[in-house]
C-alpha cells in the first residue's frame, strides 16, 4: 500500500515532468529580483528627488532593458541606473576611436594626417562605417586597450576579431569618457577635446536624436549614437550627450536593449532625456 507522502512524491514528479505546476514546485521558485532603481544625488535642494521620480516615471511604462548616467558640474548631480550593467556599443564606439587616436598622435607629438581627419569626420558625422574599420584597424588592440586604461574605462572591452560595434560598454565607462571630453585633463589634449566635441556637434540631422531631444534653446549639443539589431536582445539602441548652456554643464548617457525596433528604442531614450532636460533647466 503506498504511503500519502510516497504518492505525493510521484505525482510532483509527474507534474514537473509535463511542465504542470503544482503549489509546492511554485512555493520552492525564490522570487525573481526587483529590477534596479535610479538613484540620483545632488548638491541642489530638491533637483535629487526630481530626477529619480520623473526618470523612473519615463521608463514605468516601457519594455527592453535601459541604463542610465546623468552628471551635471553645475549642481554636482549625478543619476545612474544598472551603471555597470554591458551593452553592446554599436557606433557609440566610434568616439573612444577617436578619442584613442587623438591620445596616440599626442604621445607622439603630432597632428592627424588629412586622411586621418577624413575619416575621423566621416565616422562621427555620418556614423561611417567603413572609416571607423580602418581607423580600428590602424589603431590596432594594443592602443585601443592603452587609450582605456588611461581613461580608467575598465568596464569596457573590445571587440574582437574587428567587430568594433560588438566592444561591450557601461554607462559607467560612457560617462568617464564625456567628462573626459569636457573638461581639462592629463589624458586628452584641450585641442583633442574641443575637435571630438566639434565633430559630435556637427552630426547629420537625420542622426541627432536621442539624448539632445528636449533640449532648451541656447544649450549646445554634442551627440553620438547607436544602433545594431542581433538576433538575441533585439535592437541594441544607445545615444551619449554633452551639453552647455542654461548655467548647466552636464552629460548624459542612456543604453537601451531588448527593443522591438529601433523606433522604439529611440523613443525610450527621448523619454528619460525629455524629463532631465526639463528638470535641470527648472533648477
Amino acid at each position: 500500500m503506498t504511503s500519502g507522502t510516497s504518492r505525493r512524491a510521484r505525482v510532483l514528479a509527474a507534474a514537473v515532468g509535463t511542465g504542470v505546476l503544482v503549489p509546492l514546485v511554485a512555493a520552492a521558485t525564490p522570487a525573481s529580483a526587483a529590477a534596479p532603481a535610479v538613484t540620483c544625488t545632488s548638491a541642489k535642494a530638491g533637483l535629487a528627488g526630481k530626477l529619480k521620480n520623473d526618470i523612473t516615471a519615463a521608463l514605468a511604462t516601457r519594455k527592453g532593458t535601459v541604463a542610465v548616467g546623468l552628471y551635471d558640474r553645475s549642481t554636482d548631480t549625478t543619476c545612474t541606473l544598472r551603471a555597470s550593467s554591458a551593452y553592446d556599443s554599436a557606433s557609440v564606439v566610434k568616439v573612444t576611436v577617436l578619442a584613442t587616436l587623438l591620445w596616440d598622435a599626442k604621445k607622439t607629438n603630432r597632428y592627424l594626417t588629412d586622411r586621418e581627419n577624413t575619416l575621423a569626420k566621416a565616422m562621427i558625422t555620418k556614423s561611417d562605417n567603413a572609416a571607423t574599420s580602418t581607423l580600428w584597424k590602424q589603431l590596432g588592440m594594443t592602443k585601443i586597450k592603452g587609450f582605456l586604461s588611461a581613461a580608467g574605462m575598465t568596464q569596457t572591452k573590445p571587440g574582437a576579431n574587428g567587430y568594433w560595434g560588438l566592444t561591450q560598454i557601461t554607462v559607467t565607462d560612457e560617462q568617464k569618457l564625456l567628462k573626459l571630453l569636457t573638461a581639462r585633463n592629463a589624458v586628452l589634449s584641450d585641442n583633442s577635446r574641443a575637435y571630438i566635441v566639434k565633430l559630435m556637434g556637427q552630426v547629420v540631422s537625420s542622426q541627432r536624436w536621442g539624448t539632445p531631444y528636449g533640449v532648451p534653446s541656447g544649450v549646445t549639443v554634442a551627440v553620438k549614437n547607436g544602433w545594431l539589431q542581433r538576433s538575441t536582445n533585439g535592437w541594441r539602441v544607445h545615444s551619449v550627450g554633452a551639453f552647455k548652456g542654461g548655467g548647466h554643464d552636464y552629460v548624459m548617457t542612456v543604453l537601451t536593449h531588448g527593443n522591438s525596433t529601433m523606433n522604439y528604442g529611440i523613443a525610450t531614450i527621448q523619454a528619460v532625456a525629455k524629463v532631465i532636460h526639463r528638470d535641470l533647466a527648472a533648477s
